[in-house]
């Protein structure tokens, strides 16, 4: 089958494939641009001309114009040997240009309806040299994993909160808000209220040109509005300072049914609300229409913590087919996938376009070879910018096939064409049906074999969109925005003083406008706010912040006695509502920190200020209760009859988080007495390492290392946050509690237990020559001349069996486990081989124990020969 052909011509799978899922605003598509600018070479996949364009501006400010391109259906900005390409997903030339690194974009959408199948491909198969980054939901996640093999996985978090408002009338909608509509008629309903009442808003719906959505954009960015209406058109490719979305429903129709939204597409239009480190909140308007258009319990709870259902399969199209014939490719583009994770793309307008104009023979029959089945699927490809439906679409394209079919369209035709759409007169729904046209034509002429003079036309048809999308925002800014009213609204007169002042939850409102944020005890000016109005608004504000600030700090007091408080402490300082309150420095011992109250406390009335910083004392205390083992240490190495040498061991003891390897502790030289005070404190001494298994919790050796962190010691690596028994070792530095074992990490005191067990079969083994010689060695002589005994003689020249199911049923490997005997001390003593011409099963494999040299780790005995059972335990064991 084709797609047979396709697999195994792309079965080569790159290293370095990294997925970055996570909600909107978690910096994403940042991230992209960072990683691309640093190689050679880049490409970049997005689902929208209008955010490919705004991602080009910023990387040719980069790299500039002479090593940026920019390559859609409608425009092509192609340098001479430019090195990096912004894309749409389906212009990206995949096959034709290797670049280093490449991206695509919104990955979920390869559940689309219409062009799922695209992004599908270009997920399977759009590689870069040395690196390939996945970007999108993470309801995508499984099938990235099931789809890209050894794909590393990274989850970004949403960088602010976003939470349920409620609903909402449309005179109560807060400015700096985003309403959301699903019809243009809603749309337009909605600006006019706004207008009249608000002084009006911008609006941005799917049907206008990038370049009058920008436009409209800017009129809100700017601050000229306070409200931007919108169909679901915001929900991707357009970054906002909105801090409230409202639905004005939560129903559309999806050109064939309609039908609610789903829990993703409200996340996705909701989570516009709120950018960077500002948080944001959605709701609805009230009065829209019924039962329906409320958020239930469960959504609101999906969107607000970002959890969704999995998606369960991709859409699939074969991406290669057959051009023998134009049955042989509707058969191929119709050949459902192989894979169970990915299932047959419903019928697409370019696919239904295809099949339309086969039925018809006057178009079916001047379709004749393998290269004009090839072009024909190309005009058939054509994108339905006027959403006119497969009827009336594939008429404009049997048309074009009419002229296309014998050569190229001749530059005369198509700047007539070009010139008849020319004209700027006309009401808004005319405009739009005009820059509608112009994009069709758009999209022809950057098409290499479809027009002479390709360059020139297509710089005829992208003037002509720029002269219709300015007369279009004109119009729309005309219709629904009354400056006078928008200006009135804006001015507060010079009485700021006596304006209200009050906080919803963060937020900080003169007189119902938002003016600034209160994040922990730091205000923090709206940066939407003009010169103009944030004096006066200030004004207003510093009368009543000193207020504000009394009343928080003593709730906060109150709640930290109550254990409620939602305080952390993270690298060295406690933060509250994602502000520091305080930071820790350097006290009398690592232990013992001086706890130092942020500046923006200062701002808090003298006695409210004095409680809480009491309070966070005692938290802290509290918090650093895991720490107690470390503390009885600490307190130990200050003790007289303690000694120097085991008070040098306790000192290195905290300092390393109550874990250190024996060879570097100088354990071995304490006499009885200072071992069992060293047994008493809690500390574990194994065979490799002295530990205290209460300091092998991810809890306790974070907050060590926070405070070592403040005491200027060398930072150690992030503990692992499971402490499993068994981890990979991978290519970073091994967190604290592990032992490094090569391929593999095994936890302090699993090491030391299985170490114990293999003493215990070592001491077992020699018990059972003790019996069976009745406590006499051989020739009946308890003792050898160097002092050991004959048994423990004979054991060293004969050895004794390990059995590593123990060992393998906590994680480790076989390879793992003798090289953890090894450190330990034990050897393998190689099999003797069979007699020549003997048959049979190898050896079993037997060990010796020496103890082994501190300081130097045992050496594997070098094999007499390779063959049997010990050539396999040598590889074992190096």
């Amino acid at each position: 089958m084709a797609q047979d052909r396709t697999a195994s011509a792309r079965s080569e799978t790159p290293t370095g494939v990294k997925a970055v899922l996570g909600p909107t605003n978690t910096g994403k598509t940042h991230l992209a641009i960072e990683r691309m600018c640093a190689h050679s070479s880049g490409m970049i996949g997005f689902p929208l001309r209008l955010l490919a364009r705004e991602v080009y501006d910023r990387v040719v400010k980069i790299k500039g114009e002479k090593s940026v391109a920019l390559i859609t259906g409608e425009e092509r900005i192609e340098p001479p040997g430019a090195r990096y390409l912004l894309c749409t997903a389906e212009a990206m030339p995949v096959t034709e240009r290797s670049m280093a690194f490449v991206a695509i974009d919104e990955a979920q959408l390869a559940a689309d309806r219409e062009r799922g199948h695209v992004f599908t491909d270009r997920l399977l198969h759009a590689r870069g040299r040395e690196e390939t980054m996945i970007l999108g939901s993470s309801t995508v996640e499984p099938l990235v994993r099931a789809l890209v093999p050894g794909v590393e996985v990274v989850t970004r978090p949403r960088f602010s909160t976003l939470s349920h408002a409620g609903a909402k009338k449309l005179s109560r909608v807060p400015p700096r808000s985003a309403i959301v509509a699903f019809s243009t008629e809603q749309v337009y309903a909605i600006a006019e209220m706004l207008r009249r009442f608000r002084g009006g808003a911008a609006v941005v719906m799917g049907a206008l040109s990038p370049q009058t959505r920008n436009a409209q954009v800017a009129l809100y960015q700017s601050g000229e509005v306070d409200y931007l209406v919108a169909t679901d058109a915001i929900g991707m490719g357009l970054n906002l300072d909105v801090e409230h979305v409202a639905f004005a429903g939560l129903s559309k129709y999806d050109g064939r049914r309609h039908r609610r939204l789903t829990p993703p597409e409200m996340a996705q239009i909701a989570g516009r609300a709120g950018r960077h480190q500002k948080d944001g909140t959605f709701g609805t308007l009230t009065g829209s229409g019924g039962h329906d258009s409320e958020f239930d319990a469960e959504e609101v709870y999906a969107i607000e913590e970002h959890r969704f259902a999995p998606l369960t399969r991709l859409f699939w199209r074969e991406p290669e087919p057959r051009f023998d014939s134009l049955a042989a490719l509707i058969a191929d583009l119709e050949t459902p996938p192989l894979r169970p994770e990915l299932a047959p793309a419903p019928e697409a307008i370019d696919l239904g376009v295809l099949k339309r104009l086969a039925d018809e023979g006057a178009v079916a029959d001047t379709v004749r070879g393998h290269g004009q089945v090839r072009r024909f699927w190309d005009v058939c490809r054509l994108p339905d910018f006027r959403q006119q439906g497969v009827e009336t679409h594939s008429r404009f394209v049997a048309r074009l096939w009419q002229d296309l079919r014998q050569g190229e369209l001749g530059a005369d035709f198509v700047a007539g064409q070009i010139a008849q759409l020319d004209r700027t007169g006309g009401d808004i729904d005319t405009l739009q049906g005009r820059i509608a046209a112009i994009r069709s034509w758009a999209y022809i002429a950057q098409r290499p074999d479809w027009v002479l003079a390709r360059d020139e036309m297509a710089a005829r048809a992208r003037a002509v969109e720029a002269r219709l999308s300015d007369a279009l925002h004109g119009k729309l800014t005309e219709r629904f925005i009354n400056r006078r009213t928008a200006v009135l609204m804006k001015k507060l007169g010079p009485d700021a003083g006596l304006l209200s002042v009050r906080l919803e939850d963060e937020e900080v409102l003169v007189e119902g406008e938002h003016i600034g944020s209160l994040r922990g005890f730091a205000f923090q000016v709206d940066p939407g706010a003009r010169l103009t109005d944030r004096k006066l608004l200030l004004a207003a504000a510093e009368k009543h912040l000193a207020r504000l600030l009394q009343t928080r700090a003593d709730a906060l007091v109150e709640a930290l006695h109550e254990g409620s408080a939602d305080v952390a402490l993270r690298d060295g300082a406690i933060v509250w509502d994602g502000q520091k309150l305080a930071v820790l420095a350097p006290g009398r011992s690592l232990l013992a920190p001086v706890l130092v109250p942020d500046r923006t406390l200062d701002a808090v009335p003298g006695p409210s200020r004095k409680a809480l910083v009491a309070a966070l004392e005692a938290w802290l205390e509290a918090a650093l209760e895991p720490l107690a083992p470390l503390r009885k240490l600490d307190d130990a190495s200050r003790a007289q009859e303690s000694g120097p040498e085991l008070r040098a061991l306790l000192i290195a003891l905290v300092d390393r988080g109550g874990m250190a390897p024996r060879e570097q502790t100088g354990v071995d030289r304490l006499d009885k007495a200072r071992r069992t005070m060293l047994t008493r404190l809690g500390v574990r001494v194994g065979a490799l390492d002295l530990y205290v298994p209460a300091m092998l919790r991810p809890q306790a050796i974070g907050l060590w290392r926070q405070l070592a962190a403040v005491a200027g010691k060398p930072a150690a690596a992030a503990p692992d946050p499971r402490m499993a028994p068994a981890l990979p070792a991978g290519n970073r530095r091994p967190p604290p509690g592990y032992r490094n074992l090569g391929k593999q990490l095994l936890r302090l005191d699993i090491a030391d237990k299985l170490l114990r067990e293999a003493h215990d079969a070592r001491t077992g083994t020699i018990a059972a020559a003790d019996r069976a010689t009745g406590g006499k060695g051989p020739r009946g002589k308890g003792r050898s001349r160097g002092g050991a005994s004959r048994k423990e003689a004979e054991q060293a020249r004969t050895g004794f069996t390990l059995e590593p199911a123990r060992a393998v049923s906590m994680g480790l490997t076989t390879v793992s486990y003798a090289r953890l005997l090894r450190m330990g001390g034990f050897q393998p003593i190689a099999p003797r081989p069979l007699a020549d011409g003997a048959h049979g099963p190898p050896a079993p494999l037997r060990w010796r124990w020496r103890p082994p040299r501190r300081h130097v780790e045992p050496e594997v005995a070098a094999p007499a020969r390779r063959d049997g059972a010990f050539a396999a335990l040598a590889d074992m064991v190096r």
